[in-house]
């Protein structure tokens, strides 16, 4: 059980996910601060009279509770496109480029597993002696098991 674990956890891509998910945050973190910082004051600038309550409307003029806050979602959305921009151009692209260069052959792939080699080296070997034994004069397909039908 702790050897399955193990297996799974060695995995390049249980770690690689890992480090995108915490690089990911830190980024967030980073372009959140930027666009509340610098892009939602130029947002709110653009709001008219009332720009201390940013780029919005009232729903109700006489509560101020019903403001609808147009520049927080602006914001939201420029955070969003920055933050997905540089995971496709720091992630993405250069991952698609690595897969593409692996289907034309000019960078090997992952080494198969030890078990799938050794099936590899099995099957080379049964085609082999049958093989053989055709040239030989021997039987042409492998013998039938001695064991009685169900």
């Amino acid at each position: 059980m702790l050897k399955g674990f193990k297996d799974f956890i060695s995995r390049g891509n249980v770690i690689e996910l890992a480090v995108a998910v915490v690089i990911g945050t830190a980024f967030t973190a980073i372009v959140t601060s930027v666009t509340k910082g610098v892009i939602q004051p130029v947002i709110n600038a653009l709001g008219g009279a009332h720009a201390a309550q940013g780029l919005g409307f009232h729903v109700w003029p006489s509560n101020p509770s019903t403001f609808v806050d147009l520049g927080s979602v602006i914001n939201a959305a420029i955070n969003f496109l920055i933050v997905a921009a540089v995971l496709y151009f720091l992630f993405m692209l250069p991952m698609n480029q690595l897969r593409e260069r692996r289907k034309r052959g000019e960078e090997p792939g992952p080494a198969d597993p030890p078990d799938v080699e050794l099936l590899r080296e099995i099957r080379d070997l049964l085609k082999q002696q049958r093989l053989d034994a055709t040239d030989h004069g021997g039987p042409s397909t492998p013998p039938r098991s001695t064991l009685p039908p169900r």
